[in-house]
């Protein structure tokens, strides 16, 4: 028996999905539901692989069955294709396994000709009309099937208006469009050497009310062929004049919300007061209304509380924690150039091009957008100052989108139109200069740079937020933690819900006041006794620094990453800095240049850095367990009903001996410290799983480190050899060519870095079966890589503080769709 390659609409159901896909699934559960769906019927998945598998050429075992649904849907509507007595009109539709709205092609009114058109016309008294059909299925016909540039009709509409003097489509009559129909069959003919062959809602999509809303047009064969007829154009006035269609209707929309259980986005027709249902699907919707339909479902007893978390998008949850635009004004803006969405919400603010610049201006009260080639360490305080930060290099895990997630901060990346002029604050887009202090506006959801001023309007996050995360508490066994840095961005994912810090990385405390100073006299100290001298400055600091993030947490864990970037980050640039240090250090400049110099490395990202600092440096490794310890110690007496259990995560670790090494540090400075104290607290050292050395050899490992947690991003880097920096350079190709599908550094890639991770979590588990296990790269806050995570048996997963409602609901989501397995 010959494969099924076509299936008529009462054939298939909405199970089928794989097969049909969503839109021929859904009518064929339509049809089967007894709903007025016209006749037809779907070409399968299978038939469009075959004929790409076959170069292109159509398969005559799908023709031949496309022939026969084709008579049998002429045997069924009792009308013929070409027939001009009783003519029959076919929309092909095209679809997809996943809703595409807006991205699929449609040909309209296939089988209309010459002499099909003037039954239209004498049918409909509207010769209008009638033209105006034809004149689309050409224009539709050339553009998909033929792919003739659609924008070339375009001309020649223009043409004809220019010429009768009017400026709408719709100002043009039936005579006029007859002629449309003969320059375009003529324009076909010239360029192809041949003759041409013969929306309503349930609920709101914007607030979630359930209400029938909103504008529809209606005529046989959809919205692109209704200029010149007078339909119903609201549901109200649909109730008035046809009164049948509309009871009907109503009862439809009951019916599909009930049996999908989810809003739904219809699209119908109505033929001689008849209706007609030609798809339904899913409905999209805001998140304020994709909370507002789940807790109204599950208050309705329509659906589960599992029913209802699995309805809402992970992501969605982004909208209603950032600014966003004021959509009125939105509307009527257009992009000067688009990047990458590194860190969703919206920014409006004027240009200034260095960190030191943002603070400056932001202090003098203006909003301000940092716009660099990338950003470093050093650019923090600029970063915090600004209302967005744009760059012209970097990726989705690159240093700016990283922190700027961190923070709820807009970024746009990647954006390598741009061409940068600093020393004369200015850079070049298409040719255009844009100087400091321009206007500009970024919309870090979609990537899009707007060359003017665009307000914003704050987030709101209604009473629905928060029953629904309690549902997803209730759902979820990983626990969430954020990454976070400050006091601030530790308060903030608190009231996220954060569960606990999985990175708090020390780097990014030093580059403040004093701080960076007596970091900087660190690096350049010529001998250990200098570097201690220089140290003890730091000390008070970033004890500070901790106490702060502890009283944030209010008892929840915290775990410290040791000092993990190259030193070459930390020393000065700028000539004033440096002759300033050179002061503070007793040097010549000329000295000071030299070490700084020597700094530098071919390759720092896999350099002196890491725990490698604290081998070569161990005064540093001790100088921060001492904040870590005290600061623990500090907070325990004023909190007694917390319990403070610091947790110290060695990075870059690659062999046990290493870190042995400078666990022996931690142990022997925070032993003594506490032995010292008249407060008994615990602590818990372990390590960052990021190379993948120490994923293979996580047994050993294990043996010195009672927690792992992996950095992803580096993970990533090292074992694809990308720089995450880069990669976006040449990524565009690798997706065309179809040899990645995605960002490795946006979505965990399971197949090959998620092998390590599971490699290193058994291995890990064999030396000490109570491991605790946590991942705190970016992909903590991915949806498909939390469910991963889940899979594995992690303890906990972390990502910044904006993304972890996010991983709340995504980790919930992981518990059901294992348990449906």
């Amino acid at each position: 028996m010959s494969e099924k390659y076509v299936y008529m609409f009462s054939e298939g159901n909405g199970k089928m999905r794989e097969l049909l896909g969503g839109k021929g699934a859904n009518l064929a559960e339509m049809t089967n539901l007894g709903m007025p769906v016209p006749q037809g019927f779907t070409i399968t998945t299978e038939a469009c692989n075959k004929y790409y598998d076959d170069g292109e050429k159509i398969a005559p075992e799908v023709m031949e069955q496309v022939h026969a649904s084709l008579k049998k849907l002429e045997d069924l509507s009792g009308k013929k294709l070409g027939d001009p007595a009783n003519p029959l009109l076919v929309s092909v539709r095209s679809g997809a396994r996943a809703s595409m709205p807006g991205m699929m092609d449609t040909i309209l009114n296939l089988g209309i000709n010459d002499e099909v058109v003037k039954t239209i016309a004498e049918r409909t008294g509207n010769e209008r009309f009638a033209y105006d059909s034809y004149r689309r299925f050409i224009q539709m016909f050339s553009d998909v099937v033929m792919e003739l540039p659609k924008h070339e009709f375009e001309v020649i509409i223009d043409e004809m208006k220019e010429a009768k003097g009017v400026k709408q489509d719709t100002e043009l009559d039936a005579e006029d469009l007859k002629q449309m129909v003969v320059r375009f069959k003529e324009f076909y003919r010239e360029n192809l050497h041949g003759d041409l062959p013969g929306v309503a809602f349930t609920r709101n999509p914007a607030t979630g009310e359930k209400k029938l809303f909103g504008e529809f047009l209606m005529n046989a064969q959809g919205e692109d062929v209704v200029a010149g007829v007078r339909t119903p154009q609201t549901i109200d006035q649909l109730k008035e004049v046809m009164p049948g269609a509309y009871n009907d209707f109503v009862e439809i929309c009951n019916k599909l919300e009930n049996h999908y259980k989810d809003m739904q986005d219809m699209e119908f027709t109505i033929e001689n007061e008849k209706l007609y249902m030609l798809q339904t699907r899913n409905g999209k919707r805001t998140a304020t209304a994709a909370l507002k339909v789940a807790c109204d479902m599950v208050n309705e007893g329509l659906v589960t509380t599992d029913e209802a978390l699995m309805m809402v998008d992970p992501k969605q949850l982004d909208s209603l924690l950032h600014p966003q635009f004021d959509a009125n004004v939105l509307k009527n803006a257009t992009p000067i150039t688009s990047g990458l969405p590194a860190s969703p919400g919206a920014a409006c603010g004027q240009i200034v091009f260095s960190a030191d610049d943002a603070v400056r201006e932001h202090n003098n009260g203006k909003k301000v957008v940092l716009v660099r080639l990338e950003t470093s360490p050093e650019d923090i305080e600029g970063m915090a100052a600004a209302e967005g930060i744009l760059t012209v290099r970097g990726g989705m895990t690159s240093h700016a989108a990283v922190v700027a997630r961190g923070m709820g901060e807009c970024c746009v990346s990647g954006c390598g139109d741009i061409k940068m002029d600093y020393a004369n604050k200015k850079f070049i887009l298409n040719g255009k200069e844009y100087h400091e202090f321009d206007w500009i506006s970024l919309d870090g959801s979609t990537g899009n740079v707007y060359g003017e001023a665009i307000p914003t309007v704050p987030a709101t996050i209604s009473g629905d937020f928060e029953t629904f995360m309690k549902w997803a508490d209730d759902r979820r066994r990983l626990k969430v933690r954020t990454n976070a840095d400050t006091p601030r961005d530790a308060k903030q994912a608190v009231e996220f819900g954060a569960e606990g810090i999985g990175l708090t990385r020390t780097e990014h405390m030093f580059f403040d006041g004093e701080k960076i100073k007596a970091i900087r006299e660190m690096i350049v100290a010529p001998n250990a006794e200098a570097r201690k001298a220089a140290l003890e400055k730091v000390l008070p600091l970033q004890r500070e620094d901790f106490e702060g993030i502890y009283e944030a947490m209010q008892g929840y864990p915290v775990t410290v990453r040791y000092l993990d970037p190259p030193l070459h980050e930390f020393v000065p640039t700028k000539k004033e800095d440096i002759e300033e240090l050179a002061r503070d250090m007793n040097m010549s400049v000329e000295e000071l240049n030299e070490v700084i110099s020597g700094l530098h490395e071919v390759n720092p990202m896999m350099g002196h850095r890491g725990c490698r600092l604290a081998v070569t440096y161990p005064e540093i490794a001790e100088t921060q367990t001492r904040a870590v310890i005290e600061a623990a110690i500090n907070v325990q007496r004023r909190h007694p009903e917390w319990k403070m259990v610091p947790e110290i995560m060695i990075p870059l670790v690659v062999d046990v001996k290493e870190l042995k090494f400078v666990k022996d540090i931690v142990t022997s400075t925070a032993d003594k410290i506490i032995a010292e104290s008249d407060v008994k607290i615990e602590y818990h050292v372990g390590t960052m799983i990021e190379d993948p050395r120490a994923a293979v050899l996580a047994d050993e490992i294990a043996s010195e480190a009672v927690f792992f947690s992996f950095g992803t991003n580096d993970l990533t880097q090292l074992t694809y050899g990308f720089s995450r920096d880069d990669a976006g350079k040449f990524l565009d190709s690798y997706y065309d060519a179809k040899i990645f599908e995605q960002d490795p550094f946006a979505r965990l890639d399971q197949h090959g870095v998620g092998k390590l991770m599971a490699t290193a979590v058994k291995l890990g588990r064999q030396t000490r079966p109570d491991i605790k296990l946590g991942i705190c790269g970016e992909h903590g806050g991915d949806p498909s890589s939390i469910e991963f995570c889940e899979k594995l048996g992690l303890s906990y997963v972390s990502c910044s503080p904006y993304r972890v409602p996010i991983a709340r609901l995504a980790a919930a989501q992981a518990v059901i769709k294992n348990e449906d397995k």
